[in-house]
């Protein structure tokens, strides 16, 4: 009995541990839809870095970053422990992926005045070099719009079936969770993850 209880008590000590870790530090996470094609693709596990989200860092032009696209709602701490459970849910059962959780990329910050035309999107009076895209895109609109301050703007790499900031508007700096060097975190993930196997 005694035996049974101190497995139990390390269980549930390592489960709150990686909560606090997945909450404040780094959480594993799965890509869904093809938004972000050919930069990353659907189904793809990736870790992302919280770190940038607790601390309130801006985000860099280019940063690829997870938001809320539920706008117009405020995220609250509530947020940040339910991501966590269903992103490792979902490692399982895809039903379990939350789609209100979406990758993107930062195209504009506070202040930035946008264009789209000719397929290109122009910053400030200047045309972007976007090497990541997948495709020239479509998408036009008349005239500028001007980014408000404490907000990004944020597109798929593929723009011609991207759901981002061209229709949901712009996003809330505070919602952005910035994501690490993915690749590198990946291989270093399921490497672990194998040889965890393996041992097994």
């Amino acid at each position: 009995m005694h035996e049974l209880l101190d497995w139990v008590y390390s269980i549930a000590i390592a489960l709150v541990l990686a909560m606090i870790i997945h909450i404040f530090v780094f959480v594993p996470t799965r890509v869904s839809g093809e938004s972000m094609y050919p930069t990353l693709n659907n189904g793809q596990y990736l870790i992302v870095s919280k770190i940038g989200h607790v601390f309130h860092k801006d985000v860099n032009y280019g940063d690829i970053v997870i938001i809320d696209s539920r706008v117009d709602r405020p995220r609250t701490w509530a947020d940040d422990v339910e991501e966590p459970l269903d992103n490792y849910l979902s490692i399982f059962s895809s039903s379990a992926q939350q789609h209100n959780v979406w990758v993107k990329r930062v195209i504009g910050k506070g202040g930035d005045v946008l264009a789209f035309h000719d397929g290109h999107v122009y910053r400030n009076g200047k045309v972007l070099n976007e090497p990541y895209i997948n495709e020239p895109m479509e998408f036009s609109m008349d005239g500028t719009f001007t980014v408000p301050k404490g907000y990004v703007f944020v597109m798929g790499d593929n723009r011609n079936h991207s759901s981002d900031s061209r229709f949901i508007g712009p996003v809330p700096a505070r919602t952005w969770i910035v994501m690490i060097t993915y690749y590198l975190a990946q291989y270093l993930f399921f490497r672990f993850a194998f040889k965890t196997a393996a041992r097994n």
